[in-house]
Order: structure tokens, then C-alpha cells, then sequence
């Protein structure tokens, strides 16, 4: 376990080594390679950390490399970690550009020790103690385990009046649709807050062709939530937040790496809704998060601070 603030967010999953090759081409012939820490849960805590919230992550990593430095650079982020070590291995991600700026991110997670996680690690009063407890589609899909331990923190969120944030983050890779959809469709019932992007949420209504975004919004907060917001990358966003409507256009940046831009968008949203801040402003900091992680290679470095955000409005006024 690391650090002693009080949580404002908790958020659990798994946070995996990020092995990813410089070079743009097929990765057999690529030479150099970065090694850092991705997973959208932990991506999320250290965003929020870094814009003056506090933050707890749990979950499970290996009794290896990899999860001392997942350990330690929570730590170094200011995040509360409160880690189970397990004798299974750390989870990998690599990640290659095949040409341009499409990339390719294959899993090496299936039987990994953050997939092993269970409701035993989640300690008496973590959740309760929460301002927000935040999950994604991805854990339920790693491990029947995992599956339950998501479900049994959202029931004490729930039971303890904690607001419950869901990104529905679905990942072809990790479970095809048919088995994902009714998972995710219980998971968003029971949320206050859903994060989807147009394709989830399209996955979620069962439609075949994409309606406008402001009518996903109004459909996916028919299942529950009262705050919606529909994540579509370039072209903005679209929310319906206790019955208002917001759209927002996405900010114009040179995108490096889209990877991590979700949960940057929800990092900045959580912040300014822990802040206290109206919709319209939580929504301008995720629209911005979000446009800072793109401009950076990595998951969560180029998450971005108060300092930053400030720097951001303050070029947007120049250039009106």
C-alpha cells in the first residue's frame, strides 16, 4: 500500500507494462523500444491526480519488474495504490505503428495477476470512503473474479451513496459483443455517470445504424445514468447531464498517439465534477485532457495539470 490521503476517486483494474516500439513500420523490424505503464483504470487515477484530486487505485500486480514500476510510478503520481501482490505475472501491452498514425496495440493479459483480482482486495470502508468510484467494461471481461469484484464495488457504491462512474471501454479483443452486451448493459443500469464512445453506445442500444450523438446520449441515459456523455474522438462530444443537453467541439491538435485520449477525457471530466464544477466546465477540461494526451506518445504521460490547462486557455483567448 502506498500513500495516506483520503480518497476523492477510487478506481480498480489492471494496470500492465506498455512495451512500444519508436519506429513506424511492421514490428519484426523494429529496433527501439519504450517500456512504461498503461491500463484505463490507473490512466484515469493519474489524471485526476495530477489535477488536485485525491486518487486510489487497487489492484493486483506480479511479484516482478514490471509491477515495481506500476508501484512505483502511482507512487511517484501521487496516487493511493493500494496493491495485492500475486505470483502471477504482470500483464504486457505492445504497441507498434504499422504506417501513419494507425496503430496496432496486441494483449498479453489472459491469466495475468491483474486479471486475479477478487472482492477480498478490496479493503472495509475503501469504497465508502469515495466521493466516486470509477469502473470500465474492460475488468468484468478479464476473469469471472474480476467480473465480480466490479459488481460487488459499484453494490457498495451504490449502498453507501457514492457516485458511480462507468467507461464502457468495450474491447473486441477481450470478449466478443454478444457475451459483452448484457454484461455492460447491467454495469451502465447501476451508474450515475457513463462514459461511451459512439460505437459502445451503439452496442449497448443494439443499433444497427449510428443515430446523431445527441440522440445516443438520450437513449443510453433512458437505461439509467443521469449523466451521459458520448466520446466521438475528433469530431467533439455530446452530453445530457440531468436532462440538459452540451455538444463541444473537440480541439484541433496534431494527434502523435490516440491511445489513453478516453481516459484522459474522463480524467478531466471526474476532476472538475469532484471540483464541483457545472457540466459545461467538466466538459471543456475532458475536451482538453483529452487534447493534450493525443499530442504525447504513451497512455498517461501526456495526462495534463492545472498548470497546463491554464497554459491551454490562455492560447485558446489568443487565438480569438
Amino acid at each position: 500500500m502506498s500513500g495516506s490521503r483520503a480518497p476523492a476517486l477510487v478506481t480498480l483494474g489492471e494496470s500492465m507494462g506498455l512495451i512500444t516500439a519508436v519506429e513506424t513500420g511492421p514490428l519484426e523490424f523494429a529496433r527501439s523500444f519504450s517500456y512504461g505503464i498503461g491500463g484505463a483504470e490507473s490512466n484515469v487515477a493519474i489524471g485526476v491526480a495530477r489535477l488536485g484530486h485525491a486518487a486510489t487505485w487497487i489492484g493486483r500486480v506480479g511479484r516482478d519488474a514490471t509491477g515495481d514500476m506500476i508501484e512505483r510510478r502511482l507512487l511517484g503520481e501521487q496516487v493511493r495504490a493500494l496493491v495485492v501482490r500475486d505470483d502471477g505475472f504482470t500483464g504486457l501491452m505492445v504497441k507498434h505503428r504499422r504506417f501513419g498514425t494507425a496503430l496496432s496495440v496486441d494483449y498479453h493479459r489472459a491469466g495475468s495477476a491483474g486479471s486475479r483480482i477478487s472482492r477480498a482486495d478490496l479493503p472495509p470502508g475503501c469504497i465508502e470512503e469515495a466521493a466516486i468510484l470509477h469502473v470500465t467494461g474492460i475488468t468484468p471481461a478479464l476473469s469471472d473474479s474480476a467480473s465480480d469484484t466490479v459488481f460487488h464495488a459499484v453494490e457498495r457504491a451504490r449502498a453507501g451513496g457514492v457516485t458511480v462512474s462507468v467507461d464502457v471501454n468495450y474491447r473486441a479483443k477481450l470478449w466478443p459483443a454478444a457475451v459483452a452486451r448484457p454484461v455492460l448493459l447491467r454495469l451502465v443500469a447501476q451508474a450515475d455517470l457513463v462514459f461511451a464512445g459512439v460505437a459502445e453506445a451503439c452496442l449497448l442500444l443494439d443499433a444497427v445504424d449510428r443515430p446523431p450523438i445527441d440522440e445516443l446520449a438520450r437513449a443510453v441515459s433512458a437505461l439509467g445514468p443521469h449523466q451521459v456523455v458520448i466520446k466521438d474522438a475528433e469530431r467533439g462530444c455530446a452530453a445530457l447531464v440531468d436532462g440538459s443537453a452540451y455538444r463541444l467541439p473537440a480541439l484541433p491538435v496534431s494527434v502523435v498517439d490516440p491511445v489513453g485520449a478516453g481516459d484522459a477525457f474522463v480524467a478531466g471530466y471526474i476532476a472538475e465534477h469532484l471540483a464541483g464544477k457545472p457540466a459545461a466546465q467538466r466538459l471543456h477540461t475532458a475536451t482538453a485532457a483529452g487534447a493534450f494526451a493525443v499530442s504525447v506518445p504513451g497512455d498517461c504521460e501526456g495526462l495534463p495539470r492545472r498548470a497546463d490547462l491554464n497554459t491551454l486557455i490562455a492560447y485558446e483567448d489568443v487565438a480569438r
